[in-house]
């Protein structure tokens, strides 16, 4: 039995097409196995990825609830600071008429003091503060 030439070339590439497809299948297996470990991989990580997006959401509904109360509880208190705020100005009032009072007493006391009562007796010492009173009301003093 005589191959042509153009047999031998065919029997040389079905050769050669054999060991290509032979030594592709070990590297076609090992890519198979890689890409079903990376649909794995993908499933994964889309559960984590849905797990993580439902948790957000509620923690983002939870925040909501809690800025919501946060300011229901911010205008209860300015509501109660309208409330208070005349009290403590009647307080500070008070306290601004009190230290006008103590200013007026020790005034009046140093006047005192600076009279002698003994030799000029009572009657002087009432009408010259009545007399100073009406000087400072006009605006003499």
């Amino acid at each position: 039995m005589l191959i042509s030439y153009g047999a031998l070339a065919g029997l040389i590439a079905a050769v050669a097409f054999l060991l290509f497809v032979l030594f592709t299948i070990p590297v076609l297996l090992r890519t198979t196995k890689t890409l079903k470990k990376v649909e794995q991989t993908m499933d994964i990580t889309n559960d984590a990825w849905g797990k993580m997006s439902n948790d957000i959401d509620d923690i983002m509904k939870q925040t909501n609830d809690l800025l919501d109360k946060t300011n229901n509880l911010l205008e209860d208190v300015n509501s109660k600071m309208k409330t208070v705020e005349p009290v403590v100005q009647a307080a500070a009032d008070l306290g601004e008429s009190v230290s006008d009072l103590n200013s007026s007493s020790r005034k009046l006391a140093t006047r005192f003091s600076e009279v002698n009562i003994k030799k000029t007796g009572l009657m002087t010492t009432i009408l010259t503060s009545i007399l100073a009173r009406r000087r400072r009301r006009r605006g003499l003093d």
